[in-house]
């Protein structure tokens, strides 16, 4: 059921020694996924890369980051499958001691008019980003260690009202919903829940299927009058990740360079 790769490093002795925090990155592979588990990793983090089905991917992103001296391990897991996701916790637990940091970039993403929209798309949609997300959020609401981060993704989307998203959109909607019930129900944890919402940021999810005259539109509408990049994103995260992010809580986080 699942797949994965570890190579370990020297890990300091003594009493001085601390032990590293460990983050879970769902959409590992690619990506604001594949770009948060390398941001990270430079933060110190040990690492568990999620992926669908790009196992080439994600063997990639584990090692650029034990390359550069730190700990990662790939894990196949469908978020919407419960047993799966159980076992890529699991993994982390087995690993590397447990879980701080839980980062649910994973996501799908189809456009059409409401009118024109196959159903099956739609439901397509929604079980990888709607209970794709419950699933995640419920392992980690149950494993996440006090002190830990829970960052789902949401779009601007959302609020920016685009025709064609009306799925993904929706879809979205629901995830950040969910993240404010969710950071008010792990009270007294000292965890946190957030939800980041990129707008129009140059990934191959965001650029499949858009010919050059869209992109150049979109890209000009922040007032910064550029796309985004997944390192934008990755910095974002990082933020929530770290202790200097700690006090944002219940929070859906627009980083879009400004768009209204």
């Amino acid at each position: 059921m699942s797949s994965h790769e570890t190579s370990q490093h020297p890990v300091p002795s003594g009493p001085v020694a601390e032990r590293a925090r460990v983050a879970v990155v769902t959409g590992g592979s690619r990506g604001i996924g594949r770009a948060a588990v390398s941001r990270l990793a430079a933060d110190g983090f040990d690492v568990v890369v999620g992926y669908a089905g790009s196992r080439d991917l994600a063997e990639a992103a584990v090692d650029q980051v034990t390359g550069a001296g730190g700990r990662a391990v790939a894990v196949r897991a469908d978020v919407a499958d419960e047993s799966q996701v159980a076992e890529l916790f699991t993994t982390a637990e087995s690993e590397f001691g447990g879980v701080d940091v839980v980062v649910h970039a994973a996501g799908r993403m189809h456009l059409a008019p409401v009118a024109d929209l196959d159903l099956a798309e739609l439901d397509a949609v929604h079980r990888t980003n709607v209970r794709g997300t419950f699933v995640v959020a419920q392992q980690a609401a149950r494993r996440i260690r006090d002190g830990g981060a829970v960052i789902t993704f949401s779009t601007s989307v959302v609020g920016l009202a685009f025709p064609g998203y009306g799925a993904y959109s929706a879809s979205k909607g629901a995830v950040e919903a969910l993240t404010m019930i969710l950071a008010r129900e792990l009270r007294g944890r000292d965890v946190t829940v957030n939800a980041v919402a990129p707008g129009p940021t140059a990934t191959d999810l965001f650029l499949r299927g858009k010919d050059e005259e869209t992109i150049a539109r979109l890209a000009a509408q922040p007032p910064l009058e550029r796309l985004g990049t997944v390192t934008d994103i990755a910095e974002v995260v990082a933020f929530l990740a770290s202790p200097a992010g700690h006090w944002v809580n219940g929070q859906v986080l627009r980083a879009n360079g400004g768009i209204i």
